[in-house]
């Protein structure tokens, strides 16, 4: 049972008010941190909005704290490439956390182009008395200075700070469509259509390529990477998917350039579901390892697959997101929703498996018992502390009341991002310029 803990709003100001959505407002990534304590959200933008878990009150302990908007800060701005004539869009297309060292918080996001490190940091005390300056800030003509003062810090109302610590810039031709943080928190990879490059975390004018896919004649490209993960806990093993509906697991203990993978996984096509659009809805959108590590994730157009890393040759479950649109490819097709790419995430536990879909829609999946759930995501069904009720999609035939008819689905609708907290029963879905944060029931 799913119920709504706070809808943020996203405004061009950043803030948690209800506001007509432009272009800029639309969500484009979620990420918990590694406590929950944080979400970070990423919009077209290029702004980068954290919110944070308010602690429980002590007058109702039962109730968990709410998240709340922490510190919004521009973090991509557009840019023009003058030698290619190209726009960079400013739109975060990834935003990852970094492991909590100190007091500060540490964030990775990324456009088309560049990856950026910003720490977010508390300030809630102020220097008072200076010898050369002036409390204004001006310097004092030392001629003037008689006695020398102590320096003390005076407590202030409390101010959020985002630096842009590091900028990684000019690794990339084609556009990042991924960055993961590797276990060692030393080096990170981001990963475009063609290349991947390992980064050392400290080290910003040069980069490692490690998975160089660009044929010599790009007549010849039959394939792009769309995706990839370091393992959890092996810093040195990772996996990349590509638009063929394959996954690549690679070890950089074998060579430098990991050009040849260490496994394959990819589930042959059945010869009688074959059709014009075979090859766009195998393309896989999404590839996630799970906590433990032992599983793959992957996602394409319409099924969630979960693979075992010791078997190669299919995958240990298959999940139907929404097949009911198999009749519809010929018109997805036409208003470019069959190139949608759809996230997937696990739950802490690794044993319910959540990804998006259209309408507003989101599944979820429990790999114990079987069962699956279709929620809505939406302001009209969603008040506060409201339980969210399963919705249906009526494939044909009579319809009942509860139900949706599949001819009835609105495409412009769609949830392709979200999160789930890394311990509770916490998820976040971004929905167009909303972002919804659901809890599970409390008693």
């Amino acid at each position: 049972m799913y119920t709504l803990m706070r809808k943020g709003m996203k405004s061009s100001k950043g803030n948690a008010h209800d506001l007509l959505a432009g272009k800029a407002d639309i969500i484009s990534t979620v990420e918990f941190n590694a406590t929950g304590e944080l979400l970070a959200t990423g919009d077209k933008g290029g702004r980068v909005v954290v919110f944070q878990r308010e602690q429980e009150s002590k007058n109702q302990p039962h109730r968990r704290g709410e998240y709340n908007v922490y510190s919004t800060f521009q973090s991509h701005e557009p840019e023009f490439d003058y030698l290619k004539s190209l726009e960079i869009e400013e739109k975060i297309n990834k935003i990852r956390w970094l492991p909590q060292q100190n007091a500060a918080y540490f964030l990775l996001s990324t456009n088309d182009k560049t990856v950026k490190l910003w720490k977010i940091s508390e300030r809630d005390k102020r220097p008072e008395g200076y010898n050369l300056k002036d409390e204004d800030g001006r310097i004092r003509d030392p001629t003037t200075i008689t006695a020398l003062r102590v320096p003390v810090l005076r407590p202030m109302d409390l101010m959020v700070e985002a630096t842009a610590r590091r900028i990684f810039a000019n690794g990339h031709t084609y556009h990042i469509n991924s960055i993961s943080v590797n276990s060692d928190y030393e080096t990170y990879m981001s990963t475009d259509d063609l290349r991947i490059n390992l980064w050392n975390l400290e080290i910003t004018n040069r980069s490692f390529n490690i998975v160089d896919i660009k044929p010599a004649n790009m007549e010849d490209l039959t394939e792009v990477i769309t995706a990839a993960e370091f393992h959890p806990s092996h810093c040195n093993t990772f996996v990349y998917s590509s638009s063929k509906g394959s996954v690549r697991l690679c070890d950089m203990r074998a060579s430098a350039l990991c050009d040849n993978h260490c496994k394959f996984f990819e589930e042959p096509e059945d010869p009688n579901n074959r059709s014009f659009f075979s090859e766009i809805i195998s393309s896989i959108s999404d590839v996630k390892f799970s906590h433990n590590g032992r599983y793959l994730m992957t996602r394409d157009y319409l099924t969630v697959k979960v693979w075992d890393l010791n078997m190669e040759n299919k995958p240990l479950e298959t999940y139907q997101v929404h097949d009911y649109l198999r009749s519809k490819l010929c018109s997805l097709y036409e208003n470019d929703c069959i190139f949608d790419k759809f996230e997937c995430v696990w739950n802490g536990s690794d044993s319910v498996i959540m990804t998006g879909s259209y309408n507003n829609f989101f599944r979820m999946f429990d790999r114990n018992t079987k069962r699956d759930v279709t929620l809505e995501a939406s302001r009209e069904n969603s008040k506060p502390r409201a339980i969210l009720k399963p919705r249906k999609v009526c494939v044909g035939g009579k319809r009942r009341k509860d139900e949706i008819s599949v001819d009835s689905l609105d495409f412009s609708k769609k949830i392709l991002h979200t999160a789930w907290h890394p311990s509770e029963n916490i998820i976040a879905v971004a929905a167009t310029n909303n972002l919804y944060i659901f809890q599970d029931k409390v008693n």
